[in-house]
């Protein structure tokens, strides 16, 4: 089994877009970059993601992970491959869009819930596991669920999460977080993106230095 592990990153935050435009996205990707973000996804329920999705990878520097949210389809991951993205995220767990992904050299980040969800993306090779909703499982839930997964599989919390609960999730171990509604909705401006970016990079940074 190929697992394709995500790049080093100084900061386990992925950035979700769900309904940017693709005029929208240079500024926007400009701040989350600007800000510290190394990984963004624009769901495919947003307008003509996959021309946001190549005016991100293009305008994104070197050592950025760009990719896409809400993938349901071997073929949508193949459109993805064409625009450059290396991130697939879905909000399930199909075993055959995870293998498209991997063929593609793409960093996986399928949605569970439950511990067979959770058991059955391991198997397929998910880089990583996407809780969600985070906020209904809780960080004592998925702690639960954590302690029969393999040790060396990442775990992230999606869905409800703030900068707020990082340090809640931290308490049992997860670091990894996607930031949705927190950090972006349809129609905001760049400018209140980037600040509450920062905002984001500065909650995380204060756990490492609390864990120093």
């Amino acid at each position: 089994m190929i697992r394709i592990k995500f790049p080093p990153m100084k900061r386990s935050l992925v950035a979700i877009l769900r309904g940017i435009t693709p005029d929208e996205t240079p500024a926007i990707i400009d701040g989350l970059v600007e800000a510290g973000f190394t990984a963004i996804e624009i769901p495919l329920n947003s307008p003509d993601p996959f021309k946001s999705i190549g005016i991100a990878v293009r305008r994104a520097p070197e050592g950025v992970l760009i990719g896409a949210g809400t993938v349901l389809s071997a073929e949508d991951v193949d459109r993805l491959a064409d625009t450059g993205g290396r991130l697939m995220v879905s909000p399930n767990v199909d075993g055959a869009v995870i293998e498209r992904a991997i063929s593609h050299g793409m960093v996986t980040m399928p949605g569970v819930f439950t511990p067979t969800e959770a058991l059955a993306a391991c198997a397929a090779g998910a880089s990583a596991l996407k809780f969600f909703p985070a906020s209904v499982l809780g960080p004592s839930g998925i702690a639960a669920i954590r302690a029969v997964l393999p040790k060396d599989v990442s775990v992230g919390a999606v869905g409800g999460v703030g900068n707020a609960d990082f340090a809640a999730y931290a308490r049992v171990g997860i670091r990894t977080f996607g930031l949705g509604s927190s950090l972006y909705a349809a129609g905001m401006e760049a400018a209140e993106v980037a600040h509450r970016a920062e905002a984001a990079i500065k909650a995380y940074d204060a756990l490492a230095e609390e864990a120093a």
